[in-house]
Parts: C-alpha cells; structure tokens; sequence
C-alpha cells in the first residue's frame, strides 16, 4: 500500500472553498466576511481563523488527514467530553464542535473534509522554558485534567481505532515487498522498525493492555495547542489550564500517551528550542520533578512508568512513520522517518527510567 506524499498546497488546494462549502452545508445565514490563517504549516491541514457577518469568530480547519469516518468519530467523542465536563473545574476548557441537529456537525465531499470550532479565549501561553514551579503546576494540572477524564471514560462509546490495531497494521505494511518505496527508508531502517513495532505488539501482550483504563487524550501538549490563566488561589500551582484547541491526535488510550509531549514542554530546552522528536526529555530532572508532582494527585503504578518507553515508541511508529505521510510536510516526514528509524527508536532503549521509579515510591 503506497502511502501519499503530498505538501500542504497540494492537499487542500481549495481550502477557502472548502470553508465556503461547508458552511453553506451547515446552513447558518450568516455568511463569512474574512479569513486568517493559523495554520501552523508543518501538517497537512488549513485552519483558519474566520470572521461572520456578525462580526463573531469560528475556527474552521479543513482536512485530508487520516480517514473522515475517524474524524467525525473523533469529533463525536470530543463533544461528549466537554459536554460531560461543564458544570465543573473543566467547563469550557476544551473548544466546542459547531453542532446541527443536535450531533457534531462534520462536513465531507468524498476527498477532504471540515469542521468548525468555537474561537476559545486565549489567554497567556507559558513560557518556553518553564521553572521548577511551573512544571510542578504543569504536571498538577495534568493530574487533575487526567482524574476528571478518568471519571467520565465510562460515558463515552469505544473508538474504533487502537494502539493494538494501528501497530498491527503497521507491522503488515512494513513486511510489505513495497515497504522501503512506500516509507522511503532502506533495508536496514525497514528492519528496525519491524523489530521495534514487533516488540510493542509484545509488550501490549505482555501487561494485558486491553484490561488497562483507557481515558480521553489529546497526545499533542505543544506550547501551541492550549492557554493558562495565572493562580494566587492555590500555593501549590502558579497556574491553572485555561483553554485547549487542535485534536489531531485525540484518542481513547492509557493516559501514558500524554507524557512524551508533557516531558517536552518541561524540558530543559523548552518544547520549540529543537524540532525533533528525541527521548531524551523523559529522563530529564525536570521530568522527574514532573512525575513527582502528577504522582501526588494521581498516583502511577511501576508498571505505566515501564510502559513510558513503549509509549513514546507508539507515537513515533504510528505519527511518524504509519501516518508521517499524510500529516507532516513532504521535508519534514521524510526527516523525521529517517531519524526515527536510525536515531530515536535505538536511543529509546537506553532510557534509564531508575529516577522515575523513584519519583513514584
């Protein structure tokens, strides 16, 4: 199975037009008098910034990431999250999916497709290097988000997507007679990459990883993706989250699968110093202080500190190499392949994860 390389301009060529589209299926008679792009421009998808006849604002992105019938899944759970969240610490922390007759309204032409968001406030963005104190707030924070999804995990049908699922379906391109044209790497990095989603499929077996709670995550906690309102009402945190848009990545898994991104944003080099996707930053101090202070309010088990690795190594195999593709930029992907394949997975297998283990005592 080829796997499309495409840039941004490709892709959506008609992005505008989509938008236009879309809204005029949504059926509000306001009409669109502006457009802003926001679009970070490392991914495949448009997201823009749109002005109504009202003078209100909407996000509206267009897409041809991954599949419409994972999207407007994704979309539909998304909604009962924060619907199950309001009235609550975490009412209106998530932005809202525009609605139609009372479901997530999803637009879709057979090609590419659209949503429409709530422009969520935006207040302060932390700092790109945080200090002591803040990575203390941050992994608070994170606990406390984490308890509450935990709580309505129940309420929310399954998703038809999996860890399990997409390292099988990895694992079968990657044994493919096509698999080095398909992913762009040679015979070696092919190798290595079927030994390395061959040994998670193992270790999901090994800790019975279908009995795991599995809660609402975002994956992606790049500086971007979310704001923080300071705090003088608790000494423990100098803030609190206040809004949280771009759920590329949102699944139904352990919320082990936040934790990479999370170990970025307290690093020491900050999230946006170096734009890879090394493993360094989850034996660092910082994300050691990190997992004392979540380990307080939501208590881990040695068992998720081991499954740290495998998880990093389920992002890198499934966003990077499984998906790179369709979601980063044509020079970004084949980057970030390369280096997965040849740098990030081997370097995964000499984390010490002693200091962690410690941390959660």
């Amino acid at each position: 199975m080829a796997l499309p390389q495409m840039s941004n301009a490709e892709s959506l060529p008609n992005a505008h037009q989509n938008v236009l589209d879309a809204w005029s299926s949504f059926g509000d008679l306001r009409s669109i008098t502006n457009f802003v792009e926001t679009s970070a421009h490392v991914s495949t998808n448009r997201v823009f910034r749109i002005t109504l006849s009202d003078n209100s604002k909407l996000i509206a992105k267009v897409s041809s990431y991954g599949s419409y019938f994972q999207f407007a899944e994704d979309h539909d759970r998304l909604a009962r999250c924060s619907s199950q969240l309001r009235g609550g610490r975490w009412s209106g922390f998530l932005a809202d999916v525009l609605t139609k007759n009372g479901r997530p309204y999803t637009w879709y032409d057979g090609s590419c497709w659209a949503v429409f968001y709530t422009d969520v406030q935006v207040n302060a963005g932390l700092p790109r290097i945080l200090d002591d104190r803040d990575v203390v707030s941050l992994a608070r924070e994170m606990a406390e988000f984490h308890l509450a999804c935990t709580e309505i995990t129940n309420s929310l049908p399954p998703t038809s997507n999996s860890i399990k699922g997409d390292a099988v379906h990895l694992y079968d391109l990657l044994r493919g007679d096509q698999a080095q044209t398909d992913f762009g790497l040679d015979s070696l990095a092919i190798s290595t990459l079927q030994r390395f989603t061959h040994d998670l499929l193992l270790h999901l077996e090994k800790v019975h990883y279908d009995e795991w709670t599995r809660i609402p995550i975002l994956v992606d906690w790049n500086l971007g993706n979310f704001s923080v309102r300071p705090t003088t009402a608790d000494n423990t945190k100098s803030f609190e989250f206040s809004t949280r848009w771009d759920y590329d990545w949102f699944r139904i898994e352990s919320r082990l699968l936040d934790f990479y991104f999370l170990s970025r944003v307290s690093s020491r080099t900050g999230d946006k110093t170096q734009f890879s996707y090394s493993a360094h930053t989850l034996t660092e101090p910082r994300f050691v202080k990190f997992i004392s202070a979540y380990h307080e309010v939501f208590p881990l088990s040695r068992t998720e500190i081991e499954f740290l690795p495998f998880a990093y190594r389920f992002f890198i195999l499934n966003y990077v190499i499984r998906e790179g593709a369709r979601f980063f930029r044509p020079d970004l992907c084949a980057q970030f392949r390369r280096d997965a394949a040849n740098h990030y997975l081997v370097e995964s297998e000499r984390i010490d994860l002693s200091e962690l283990f410690a941390a959660i005592r």
